[in-house]
């Protein structure tokens, strides 16, 4: 399987050259040359596997150039006990809807899924690919890929990773996980600005051509953790299948019935893998793109328009605050046949006026596909208390949106298919709001985020997240604070170039 560029300018490459590079040279993102399909009794074979062979499944579809003894060791590597969860991503079945529980790895939150493997298949990639140079990955978080691709990438040989934060964009827990985090090769850099500003900024690292050929001189090459790495996106997709095998065995839902997915994203990376499952095969009948109050999204999809021109705001779910949703490119390549050319203009015209229109055509076909909206801060906090007292579940302020978005696209189009919300992080991991909403605000008055893991275990019977417990006294190991425009000189500090 060779990958090649969204943006039809740079040659095409081997899955561990793509793994390796994170973006291509042009500016694109790798995609597969060609989408694999399995049949309906391939899908069917899979019914009775668990998480791990079903990952092997799809992960030798398209890391061709890994062996399966390669990939056997990534996976099995990768989950195992670190996952508190025998089944690595569970589904609890509610009363009239599933969900699918991403946050029971090591740093509670869906980025586990994929970034406690991305630096086993990056290490292997080096190898195959004869690189020599220390490879960097650079890191631009809203929140929960900061922490994971820290705890994934610590101490392994070969490789440093520096991590950009928005410095008022994450919650006191996010920041705490990754500014307390420990391991030789690890630095973490807070910015002034937000997730864009951060995003933009490590994008600029990796186009400027002098710089990465001063960097190559001295044996350093980077790459990237965030989800415009194939890496990162292909282990998103084995999720959506385990899911929904698990419906089939519960008796959810006959072999074969399609499902609804609700997503909550910001860079469309988690939605993305959805569409590629439902490429290969899924019996998928609606996307649900849940957004917050910055909802470019839920504007493109329901107008062709998407116009990152507003005002960025601060919201309770932050991992969600984007404004710039990286993989959207994927999508609109693969929706217009692969017009590379297309992409690029749009692309452009992103980088130039901050906006761009797909035409009628693209527009439903996407629409064919997704169905959005987005939900306030109010409502999401609203959602938290309904779905205790409903369910007596707990759910974070990323999976009330998921829950509030479900609500209204039932009601404005009558589907009862049955559908499997994401739930994305540990409702411990943004705990002051879920507390707030649980036990209310006299409650909680005066208390900090850490007191609030406590009143909230114990009003709820839910423990509390073993790698959450202590947080606050461990030592803060990285104090640094920049202005967006010095990314790059501090990547430069960081490497002493």
């Amino acid at each position: 399987m060779q990958y090649l560029s969204t943006r039809g300018k740079s040659d095409k490459v081997s899955s561990a050259q793509a793994i390796k590079q994170g973006l291509a040279p042009d500016g694109g993102l790798f995609v597969p040359e060609k989408l694999i399909e399995f049949s309906k009794s391939g899908l069917e074979s899979m019914l009775n596997s668990e998480y791990k062979s079903i990952a092997k499944k799809v992960f030798s579809e398209y890391l061709t150039d890994y062996t399966a003894e390669e990939i056997n060791h990534c996976v099995n590597s990768a989950y195992g006990d670190n996952f508190d969860d025998k089944d690595i991503a569970p589904v609890r079945l509610l009363k009239d809807v599933s969900v699918l529980e991403l946050w029971h790895g090591p740093t509670c939150a869906f980025k586990d899924m994929a970034l406690q493997i991305l630096p086993h298949f990056l290490v292997l990639a080096a190898k195959k690919t004869g690189e020599e140079s220390e490879i960097v990955i650079l890191v631009a978080t809203s929140g929960d890929t900061g922490k994971a691709a820290l705890e994934g990438f610590r101490d392994v040989t070969g490789t440093r990773i520096i991590v950009f934060f928005p410095e008022s964009g994450v919650s006191e827990v996010q920041k705490l996980q990754m500014i307390t985090q420990e391991g030789k090769n690890v630095h973490v850099v807070a910015v002034e600005g937000n997730f864009d500003d951060c995003q933009s900024g490590v994008k600029r690292v990796f186009s400027d051509k002098d710089f990465n050929e001063e960097l190559n001189q001295k044996s350093y090459k980077l790459s990237s953790a965030n989800s415009i790495n194939w890496g990162r996106l292909i282990p998103q997709v084995v999720y959506y299948f385990s899911s929904y095998l698990k419906l089939v065995r519960e008796n959810k839902i006959n072999f074969g019935d399609k499902v609804n997915f609700v997503v909550p994203t910001g860079n469309f990376g988690n939605i993305l893998a959805g569409y590629y499952a439902m490429k290969m095969g899924l019996p998928v009948n609606k996307l649900i793109c849940a957004a917050n109050s910055n909802n470019v999204l839920t504007d493109f999809i329901k107008t062709g328009m998407y116009d990152k021109n507003r005002e960025f705001l601060r919201t309770i779910s932050p991992s969600m605050d984007i404004l710039i949703s990286s993989n959207l490119e994927r999508l609109l390549f693969e929706v217009t046949d692969r017009n590379a050319d297309k992409i690029d203009q749009w692309m452009a015209e992103l980088k130039q006026s901050g906006k761009y229109e797909v035409d009628d055509d693209v527009k439903e076909k996407v629409q064919d596909i997704f169905w959005s909206e987005y939900a306030t801060d109010e409502d999401t906090m609203k959602i938290i208390k309904e779905v205790w007292d409903k369910h007596n579940y707990l759910v974070d302020t990323h999976t009330a949106v998921a829950f509030k978005v479900y609500e209204d696209y039932k009601s404005t189009t009558g589907d009862e298919t049955q559908t499997i919300i994401l739930s994305t992080a540990s409702p411990f991991k943004f705990n002051a709001s879920v507390a707030k909403a649980v036990l209310g605000e006299e409650k909680i008055k005066g208390k900090s985020e850490f007191l609030l893991l406590e009143m909230l275990s114990d009003y709820t019977g839910w423990p509390i997240p073993a790698s959450l417990r202590g947080l606050d006294k461990r030592k803060v190991l990285h104090t640094d604070k920049i202005a967006p425009v010095d990314m790059k000189q501090k990547v430069a500090n960081i490497l002493g170039v």
